[in-house]
């Protein structure tokens, strides 16, 4: 339906179910807008229409979808050899730059990508012809469209531009307003297909416990008839751990997210379209356009988040006319979000079954044969898994935990540890514990620390590791420390309490005793003290009478406790200083 009006040169809005082939439905008429020297020797073109800037462009929405359009234009324009290139992220720049000087007639590319050359003027889109939106509605979702009319805006305004879409919302239809001419919208349907789902498509959905459903998925992967399958879920996380948990139950599984660095994502799909890996665990970032031969089985671990997710999904199985199963576990908590996609897309599965991995109805539905575990069979284990498919070094220009490319040159070339680590031995009571003997550990115990860590001179035997003691103290050993004690209380018992006072008597003659002075040096001062002179004994005499009548008085004062020496010592001390 689409080839007649597009060859014609009018703009085109395609929609259509997924697996319908609307890649080649824009990519012929692509094709033969492209001018080649195939068509000046044919003498169907002039030798001055020849030009190595790009003229057609595709933009899609991830890298996944702009690798499988390239190749599949690339097939198809083999004969007349036109020369298709792929543009995205997460590859250097380099081999991108140098292929467009050498020349290219036909641009695959995801915008960020696009617009980068285009900002440093390494990639010019003004010879472009034809435009192609490819699964528009998910550019839009992903917050591509300010970028999507940056480079629209870049393109001659004559041009052919054709928008393509398995769902097309209003934010699509009105962006086509405003820079298409005219369009024509074209929606494919067959007769006896009814609903939005395609009708090979065998559709279950369970209730399910989120943890049971790593069992179930393992049985469910056992069923009669299972070639290639895709597990989709709704965040990165969870993809790595499904697989992982797959690999170990014997599955040949790869894994395809956006943590996981270029290398790996092409790695993993090359090992499943090469049927190396049977399994694929993938977030949405694969759910558009990946068409892979031999998908049986779709399962969705997690709910989507809408019904356009829903359909992209289950249509990566049951394309091109070939028959498929779609299961989706749905949990307790997004029973909501379920029933407004089934609500959306009218399917008979409002109240889904709560479901188990020991369920008869499960292996009923699915031709799970009977005794059926959650881990593969070795005599199963035919794949060659991911480990088979090398990694490409792609120079990736950054990611989180990417493996591969970069990362993985960088830890090859990476110097090794010289140093010997150091060896952790168990020991009790100084001694290892394979080598500990009842004699040895006696006559360990009786050792010292310093005994202990300092071998004899000469022995040739392995030295003996420190002997750890919890002491109290700091130093010395149990029994050192309990013997310390008993002294300590003894002598608490005969000497008397300390006081935080000297005796006048030593205060006096550590005062008074004079410093030794060598010849020809002057005697030092003395010490300032800050107490006050006494007074001579006639005046303390004369000065009683007076505190005796002021006694009276002070005996109803609290008395104020000084910390003073002792009249006497007062009195021996002033006359000298």
């Amino acid at each position: 339906m689409t080839l007649p009006v597009a060859l014609a040169g009018n703009d085109v809005i395609g929609q259509a179910k997924t697996g319908t082939g609307k890649t080649l439905g824009f990519g012929l008429p692509l094709l033969e807008r492209v001018t080649v020297p195939a068509d000046v020797e044919a003498g169907r073109a002039r030798p001055e229409q020849l030009t190595d800037a790009p003229q057609a462009l595709v933009v899609v929405p991830t890298r996944e979808l702009c690798q499988q359009v390239t190749n599949d234009l690339l097939t198809a324009g083999k004969v007349r050899n036109v020369r298709v290139l792929s543009i995205y992220g997460g590859r250097a720049y380099e081999p991108q730059v140098e292929a467009l000087k050498k020349g290219v007639d036909v641009i695959v590319g995801t915008p960020g990508r696009l617009l980068d050359l285009a900002g440093q003027k390494k990639l010019s889109l003004a010879s472009v012809r034809a435009l192609v939106l490819d699964e528009a509605d998910e550019m839009l979702d992903l917050g591509f469209l300010p970028d999507v009319e940056k480079i629209i805006q870049q393109l001659p305004a004559k041009r052919q531009t054709m928008l393509f879409s398995a769902t097309m919302p209003g934010a699509v239809i009105s962006l086509a307003r405003r820079y298409m001419s005219q369009p024509t919208h074209i929606r494919a349907t067959s007769p006896d297909d009814e609903g939005q789902t395609v009708a090979n498509t065998t559709q279950h959905v369970f209730r399910a416990h989120s943890m049971d459903k790593p069992e179930m998925v393992a049985r469910i992967l056992q069923a009669d008839g299972r070639g290639l399958a895709m597990i989709f879920c709704r965040t990165k996380r969870t993809a790595a751990d499904i697989a992982d948990q797959l690999s170990r139950r014997g599955f040949a599984s790869g894994a395809v997210h956006g943590d996981l660095g270029q290398g790996a994502r092409e790695q993993a799909l090359r090992a499943f379209r090469n049927g190396k890996v049977d399994v694929l665990v993938c977030t949405d970032v694969a759910a558009r356009g990946i068409d892979v031969e031999g998908v049986t089985h779709v399962i969705n671990y997690q709910s989507p988040e809408d019904e356009k997710t829903y359909l992209h999904r289950i249509g990566r199985t049951g394309r091109a006319g070939a028959s498929g199963t779609a299961v989706t576990l749905v949990d307790w908590d997004d029973i909501p979000r379920w029933q407004l996609i089934n609500k959306a897309l009218d399917l008979p599965f409002n109240d889904p079954a709560e479901t188990y991995s020991t369920s008869p109805h499960l292996y009923e539905m699915l031709s799970i044969p009977e005794g059926t575990k959650g881990i593969l069979p070795r005599s199963e284990r035919t794949r060659a898994g991911l480990g088979a498919e090398e990694i490409e070094d792609l120079g990736e220009t950054g990611g989180r935990g990417r493996r591969g490319g970069r990362g993985a040159a960088a830890e090859e070339e990476r110097p090794q540890h010289t140093r010997t680590p150091r060896q952790r031995r168990r020991t009790r009571g100084g001694v290892p514990q394979d080598a500990a003997t009842p004699a040895d550990s006696a006559a360990t115990a009786g050792e010292t620390a310093s005994d202990a860590a300092e071998p004899e001179a000469g022995s040739a035997g392995p030295r003996t590791p420190r002997r750890r003691r919890r002491t109290r103290s700091g130093t010395g050993s149990a029994p050192e420390a309990a013997e310390a004690a008993v002294d300590t209380a003894e002598g608490a018992e005969a000497k008397p309490a300390r006081r935080r006072t000297r005796s006048a008597a030593s205060k006096a003659a550590a005062e008074t005793a004079p410093a030794p002075v060598a010849d020809g040096e002057a005697a030092p001062a003395p010490k300032r003290r800050r107490t006050r002179a006494a007074k001579p004994e006639g005046e303390v005499a004369e000065a009683a009478a007076p505190e005796a009548g002021e006694a009276a008085g002070d005996a109803a004062k609290p008395r104020r406790r000084r910390r003073t020496r002792s009249t006497a010592a007062k009195a021996e001390t002033a006359p000298e200083s």
